[in-house]
């Protein structure tokens, strides 16, 4: 895959990069996630599993690995593997303490919290882990509901941590109101600065109320990443929906569905959460199909974006 520039941040990536929440704990909300682990949580199983399909990801030219601190032992898994061999960006989040205690089934696996002491916290363990590696900094599926943008102290925080510690910011966000919450992202300033210079946001064929903010973004210069391309496995042939017999007739169902999204033009990365490699060397034909698949033509396939988002929360994790 040929490497581009995320926005202006001159981090360079590969078109699909590789995301870790499926590799870095035990329960996730991907249709079939557990079969994909084997039923097999062993901490050091999981942490070769996790090495075994980074080995893969970077072999087909993978350079952009996105972890976040409620993600496990993702960052950890992701620590250990990183060598001096092995380049490319990598990006993690806060704004989410992992609270199932390695456990598939929890009253909570994770507990949101977008205030100033758990930023500090959050950097300070990722940074232990990463090291100089972690290039991007964004906070995790930030919402008008959190507050988190109307934090001055927070937006001020991340602003001198790319100054004092070449980290670049950005904000991944999530829910029904994307698109607003990425219009005042855009607005941020302290002291007249910019405080984000790129957006992580959920696009598939299923949920696209976020595109147009999203090219807004891209023409801001912000990269642009994508996440949640296969709606959590609703776009791929575990999601027994009807409409995956059309994408079927263009190719490998996962990448059709990841390959309209890298078609995108404000996409800059998009990312495969694949847990095997079988379904991460099926996931990276989008890289192929993009340029070959219609950018519109998929309007019947849309779901009102409430309605989506609650279809996403009653997935069961596991």
């Amino acid at each position: 895959m040929k490497l581009r520039k995320l926005g202006s941040t001159g981090l360079e990536v590969s078109p699909i990069g590789l995301g870790l929440a499926a590799l870095g704990r035990p329960g996730y909300i991907n249709l079939g996630h557990a079969d994909d682990l084997g039923h097999d949580y062993d901490v050091a199983a999981m942490e070769a599993r996790a090495h075994t399909v980074l080995d893969r990801a970077w072999e087909l030219g993978v350079r952009y690995f996105d972890a976040a601190r409620s993600y496990g032992r993702a960052e950890e898994f992701l620590a250990s593997w990183l060598t001096d061999s092995h380049g490319g960006t990598v990006g993690s989040k806060w704004g989410y303490t992992y609270t199932a205690g390695w456990k598939t089934e929890a009253d909570a696996h994770e507990v949101k919290d977008h205030t100033l002491p758990t930023l500090t916290r959050q950097h300070a363990e990722s940074s232990a882990l990463l090291g100089r590696r972690l290039n991007l900094y964004q906070i995790h599926s930030a919402t008008l509901e959190s507050g988190v943008l109307d934090r001055p102290e927070v937006l001020a925080e991340l602003v001198r941590m790319r100054e004092r510690g070449g980290v670049h910011i950005g904000l991944s966000v999530s829910g029904p109101e994307q698109a607003a919450t990425i219009g005042k992202a855009l607005e941020a300033r302290v002291d007249g600065t910019a405080v984000f210079e790129g957006v992580q946001a959920t696009w598939n064929l299923l949920e696209r109320s976020a595109e147009t903010a999203l090219a807004e973004a891209h023409a801001a210069g912000w990269g642009v990443i994508v996440k949640e391309g296969l709606a959590n496995g609703r776009l791929t042939p575990r999601g027994g929906e009807p409409f995956l017999e059309r994408l079927a007739e263009l190719g490998p169902i996962d990448a059709v569905a990841l390959g309209a999204a890298l078609a995108q033009p404000w996409a800059s990365v998009v990312l495969s959460g694949a847990a095997t490699v079988k379904h991460l060397e099926s996931n990276l034909r989008a890289a192929d199909l993009a340029a070959a698949l219609p950018l519109d033509g998929w309007d019947s396939m849309r779901e009102d974006p409430a309605l989506y988002w609650k279809k996403r929360a009653s997935l069961a994790w596991n």
